[in-house]
This record gives structure tokens, C-alpha cells and sequence, in this order.
């Protein structure tokens, strides 16, 4: 007696089966709105991160929907870690000057802060996801996917060190298509 319909049988199975799970590892599922990364795509915070070097201003090179009138993070210490964001603000009607807030931070690991928004009350989790050798150029996101920066220190130039801050946010699942990239 052959095995014959028994092995036609096993390997229809297998290829059923094969056919399923192609289909469920198709495109992740949208986001909601104000959520720019795949929050199932994996991500981590650079091992190369030293407070030390990573203190002082960083120009805003390029942010998420949102973070349209953020010009400059600062990391300091004020009996503690401090960010400073430097905001351009723009009444309607009237002039436009430049506003900075405090966000006390605490550290949560190496290149991981948990900050609070002064105006809201609200704890943002700040991740430096990539930092150059130099720390001239540096890539800083949220497990949430509800913002993602690049950030230098200086306003233009370093164009590869741009390309390579893209690439640290498309890796790490974010839409690189809602970037909005500072000229």
C-alpha cells in the first residue's frame, strides 16, 4: 500500500498553512493619528549615548507634524537633567518671538528620558535613537511613535548625516513620508 495520498494530504496542509500566515504578515496595520512610527517595528536607544557630549543645543533639522515651531532642543542641568525646547511662536495678528520651556526629565537608561510637559502635565518618553561619532548629528523618538526628530548642531550642512538620521528613523518603523524635513 503507498503513502502516496497520505504525503499529497501532509504537504497540502503544509501549503495551506504556508498560505495563511503570508497573508497575515502583510502591510502593519495605519496608525492612529499623531502616531508616526510603527509601534510594532522594533526600537531601542543608541548605545553610543554620553550625557556629556550630548549636552548643549541642538538645531531642529527635521519633526513630525506637531513640532512645527520647535527650533532648538537643549539638554542641561538645572540640579538635574533639563530640556529646553526654543519655540517660535506666531500669534495671529501679531508678532512673532521665540518662547523657551523647561522640561524636567528624568533618566530611565542610557540615552532614555521620561520628560514632563510643563504645559500639560503629560510625561513624554525621549529616546536618542542615533547619535554620530562625533555628536554633531543626532536622531530622538518615542516608543509611541508620537514624534521623532532630527536634530544637529547646526542649522545646514552635514547632508550625509541627514541621510543617515533618515535612515535611523525608517529602521526604527517611522513614516518617513510625514517627516517634515527644515531647509
Amino acid at each position: 500500500m503507498s503513502n502516496a495520498p497520505i504525503q499529497r494530504r501532509g504537504a497540502l496542509v503544509l501549503l495551506l498553512a504556508a498560505l495563511i500566515l503570508v497573508g497575515c504578515g502583510g502591510k502593519p496595520a495605519p496608525q492612529p493619528a499623531g502616531v508616526y512610527r510603527d509601534t510594532t517595528a522594533l526600537i531601542g536607544a543608541t548605545s553610543r549615548y554620553d550625557a556629556a557630549r550630548f549636552a548643549g543645543v541642538w538645531q531642529v533639522r527635521a519633526a513630525y507634524p506637531g513640532d512645527e515651531s520647535l527650533r532648538a532642543v537643549a539638554l542641561i542641568d538645572r540640579g538635574g537633567p533639563v530640556f529646553q525646547h526654543a519655540v517660535r511662536a506666531c500669534p495671529a495678528g501679531g508678532d512673532c518671538q521665540d518662547l523657551g520651556h523647561l522640561w524636567r526629565a528624568s533618566v530611565e537608561g542610557p540615552g532614555r528620558y521620561t520628560v514632563k510637559d510643563p504645559q500639560t502635565g503629560a510625561d513624554r518618553k525621549l529616546w536618542v535613537l542615533w547619535v554620530d561619532e562625533g555628536f554633531r548629528t543626532a536622531v530622538v523618538g518615542t516608543p509611541d511613535g508620537r514624534f521623532g526628530w532630527i536634530l544637529d548642531r547646526n542649522t545646514s550642512g552635514g547632508a550625509d548625516r541627514i541621510t543617515a538620521a533618515r535612515e535611523i528613523l525608517d529602521f526604527n518603523g517611522y513614516d518617513l513620508s510625514q517627516l517634515q524635513v527644515r531647509q
